[in-house]
């Protein structure tokens, strides 16, 4: 499907600018969600790919393949029933805060075809955790989805640092009721100061309070302990890295996502004059760098959710032999099409078969 998507309808897309292709891609997953009979068709139709082969167990659930899409696309949780249709494994949505917020100004968006890049300062754009909460009480619950839903969380623009667990606590409190798995986004680079919440005191802190209000819902209310991850930077050293994994470990955290986007500028994009995180395939090395570093640091005992670089199917076989579970895509789903996760399972089961 992929090369009929890059040959007629990429070159239509492109031309318009990237965060308008975007709000129309979403608005069109958004309509297959709502079609249940043609969305249905659709499902049938990708999953022959995977038939036969096993469910991927992790966090305590069950994936029917390896390909996620990661959060970014879906920031306010309107398109995701439709996940499946296009070939996913599992989806996340967000980044939402605690508060609505309209992100950085436009333009905030650019691609860059010839090295299959997007930089982006979008600003966590979103409606806020009380609308998503609102929104997904009217879509399909816990343990009656096709796949996982994970909901990734963010801090507030407006709420300084000594607030921002306060600040996520909110969000947690409002949706861990409709989430599969939750998210800690403390490594966008588009929020100012956020990516000191990697620093360990205030990683301490925030995994200590999160992980504590896990667990006083099932005490108190007799609700489901819900997976918690935490979405890391590909820009910190190794000493950073091993501080992280020691707070993960004291607090018990289910998984971590690697990586966000970079702040770096590797190649021609030092000449790149704009602001924001780069994603794309300039990210794919140091992405699965810090995966194989994970993994080998936890002895394989931690999760690890695969992001960054994904354009093909190697490129997402290199991220399960470093030492992911799972992967999730989304600059690869820009420049391959909306199938492009369809085509990645296919290759990923037919490897896992031989």
């Amino acid at each position: 499907m992929g090369r009929y998507y890059e040959s007629l309808a990429r070159p239509w897309i492109f031309r318009l600018d990237c965060e308008r292709a975007h709000e129309l891609a979403v608005d069109a997953m958004a309509m297959l969600a709502a079609l249940g009979p043609v969305r249905g068709q659709f499902e049938r139709w990708v999953q022959r790919g995977w038939r036969g082969a096993r469910p991927i167990e992790v966090l305590g659930l069950k994936f029917p393949n390896a390909v996620g899409l990661a959060a970014g696309f879906d920031k306010d949780a309107r398109a995701w029933p439709a996940a499946a249709a296009l070939g996913f494994g599992h989806v996340e949505v967000g980044t939402v805060t605690a508060l609505a917020q309209p992100g950085n100004p436009k333009p905030r968006a650019f691609r860059y075809p010839e090295e299959e890049a997007v930089i982006n300062r979008m600003g966590f754009n979103n409606p806020g955790a009380e609308a998503m909460a609102a929104l997904l009480a009217r879509q399909p619950p816990v343990g009656s989805r096709r796949i996982p839903l994970g909901i990734n969380l963010g801090k507030s623009k407006v709420t300084d640092l000594e607030r921002a667990t306060a600040d996520y606590l909110a969000s947690f409190r409002l949706l861990a009721d409709y989430a599969d798995y939750i998210v800690l986004n403390v490594s966008s680079p588009n929020t100012p100061n956020l990516r000191q919440l990697q620093d360990e005191s205030r990683l301490r802190e925030l995994l200590a309070e999160v992980t504590s209000a896990n667990r006083a819902r099932v005490v108190q209310a007799g609700g489901r302990r819900v997976p918690i991850l935490l979405k890391i930077a590909p820009d910190l050293t190794w000493p950073q890295i091993d501080a992280v994994l020691g707070v993960i470990a004291e607090h018990g955290l289910d998984g971590i996502i690697a990586t966000n986007t970079t702040l770096a500028r590797p190649g021609r994009f030092a000449s790149v004059n704009e602001a924001g995180g780069l994603s794309g395939a300039p990210v794919r090395q140091r992405s699965t760098e810090i995966i194989r570093y994970l993994a080998r640091a936890t002895h394989g005992r931690l999760p690890i959710i695969g992001v960054g670089g994904i354009v093909d199917a190697t490129s997402a076989a290199e991220k399960l032999d470093a030492g992911a579970a799972l992967v999730q895509v989304y600059t690869g789903m820009i420049y391959r099409g909306p199938f492009f996760a369809a085509d990645l399972a296919r290759a990923l089961v037919e490897r896992q078969i031989r």
